[in-house]
């Protein structure tokens, strides 16, 4: 069993500290068993960074993503996800993500791609990550890998207008699944962009691990990951991505 203290205990080993402010990502299955759930995971990091520190988590209206059917594979579809509304009770963010956005004292902004934050800077909100990102937030990643990583896609509006379009989506796809309901993809890169980042960031030291019972703990600072995201979109986009320079 852990206990609030294990985890309280854990990440001030790893170096969080009061008056943090932070980006986190979870899967509260990932510990195993934790005394008081999410409540005592998202308490835990209350107590941590105090009321001079910030905690900012991902409110996306996203489900998990959907089995595919023969027609969606048929129609190229390798991703289907739906648009959940507004007052959701449940998404893919996670049950400590839920619950934090659901606390009285939590602020969330608008849209489909939600933040919620609590503490010091929680208004900076409406403008979603954009604060921590260029103000020294860290990122704490409990459970999952870079790929949860919100942060990530702050700087893709720099991606070269071919990759964005790589997989362009059929009007037949769009008439059955409306772009105001669903989430669609319809192919996969050669190679996960994010991954070499990820590797790239441990190379330079950049990440510290921890374990808080199963659960593998990533820790760093915000801009020294999404920065070398931002240097590679910028310098090589094309091998990143793994596609050639003339894809239409």
């Amino acid at each position: 069993m852990i206990t609030k203290q294990d985890i309280i205990d854990s990440l001030l080993d790893l170096g969080l500290k009061s008056g943090d402010e932070i980006e986190v990502h979870s899967s509260l299955s990932s510990f195993g068993y934790v005394d008081g759930g999410a409540e005592t995971v998202i308490s835990a990091l209350k107590e941590i960074v105090g009321e001079n520190g910030s905690i900012f988590m991902p409110a996306l209206r996203l489900s998990k993503e959907l089995p595919l059917t023969e027609t969606d594979r048929k129609l190229g579809i390798t991703t289907k996800i739906q648009i959940l509304p507004e007052n959701c009770e449940h998404s893919a963010m996670g049950i400590i993500a839920d619950t934090f956005r659901k606390m009285p004292d939590t602020v969330t902004n608008d849209g489909i791609f939600r933040i919620s934050a609590w503490g010091k800077s929680a208004n900076k909100v409406k403008d979603g990550l954009q604060y921590l990102i260029h103000n020294g937030g860290k990122a704490l990643m409990l459970g999952v890998d870079i790929y949860k990583l919100t942060a990530m896609h702050y700087v893709e509006n720099l991606l070269p207008e071919n990759i964005k379009n790589y997989f362009p989506l059929s009007d037949e796809i769009n008439n059955i699944y409306p772009p105001d309901k669903f989430l669609i993809e319809a192919g996969d890169f050669p190679v996960k962009p994010w991954y070499t980042i990820q590797n790239t960031a441990y190379e330079k030291g950049v990440i510290k691990n921890g374990l808080i019972g199963n659960s593998k703990v990533m820790f760093f600072d915000i801009w020294d990951v999404v920065g070398l995201y931002e240097q590679e979109i910028k310098n090589n986009p094309y091998r990143l991505y793994g596609v050639r320079k003339d894809i239409k």
